[in-house]
């Protein structure tokens, strides 16, 4: 990944926050006809190793989880996408002082990379798919649960999937927020987001001014 440096993001914990956040990632490994990838929606452990360990699961039928079988020595990326808007230039204050300004797109992201490692074991399934529902049930007034389902069902559900383990042996972050254009455009960029209606600009609208140093923030 490109990454100018204004743009990089180190912290650990400000990177995991992140794929916690957005935790449908882009895996991404090589096949024998070239690159391969599917979303897949990870649990991050961050206590399991150094830098966290990712899990998750594949459909059988995905031919995926096959060829890291087959080829577990080699590294896989996964891509976790975080807010990230268009931003105009009509937001600039350097539009109207010179007029020498073009758009841009802001975004956050982290890119991970780690050995894969496939389980195909019916109780380590089971556990992760009751942790990984449990989390995005957790808010809702009436949570689902797996066992809220027919037993039979479940197990047959459990036979049609493999577990995929990633041990994070390198993660990046890169948050281009606007930290390269002078204070009063940042200010601006964040004054325009915050009026936009889209979540994900109130959401980049924070970021630009917490990491753009906008009083506030």
């Amino acid at each position: 990944m490109y990454q100018p440096p204004h743009f990089i993001e180190t912290r650990l914990d400000v990177l995991h926050a992140l794929i916690t956040a957005h935790p449908l990632g882009l895996l991404v490994s090589n096949g024998p006809e070239g690159p391969v990838a599917n979303p897949l929606p990870f649990l991050l452990d961050a206590g399991a190793s150094p830098k966290g360990t990712l899990r998750a699961h594949l459909a059988k039928a995905n031919p995926q989880w096959r060829m890291l079988a087959d080829d577990p020595e080699t590294p896989v990326l996964v891509v976790f996408q975080g807010a990230d808007t268009y931003v105009t230039p009509s937001w600039y204050e350097t539009k109207r002082e010179t007029g020498k300004v073009v758009p841009t797109w802001n975004y956050a992201m982290v890119q991970v990379r780690g050995r894969p490692r496939i389980i195909d074991d019916r109780d380590w399934l089971a556990g992760q798919i009751a942790e990984l529902t449990a989390g995005h049930e957790a808010e809702r007034s009436e949570p689902w649960k797996v066992t809220d389902a027919p037993d039979a069902f479940i197990e047959a559900q459990l036979k049609g999937i493999v577990g995929l383990e990633i041990e994070i042996a390198a993660i990046d972050g890169k948050w281009k927020v606007s930290q390269n254009r002078p204070v009063t455009d940042r200010a601006g960029v964040a004054e325009g987001l915050a009026k936009e209606p889209k979540p994900a600009s109130a959401e980049m609208a924070h970021m630009v001014r917490r990491y753009g140093g906008l009083t506030g923030e």
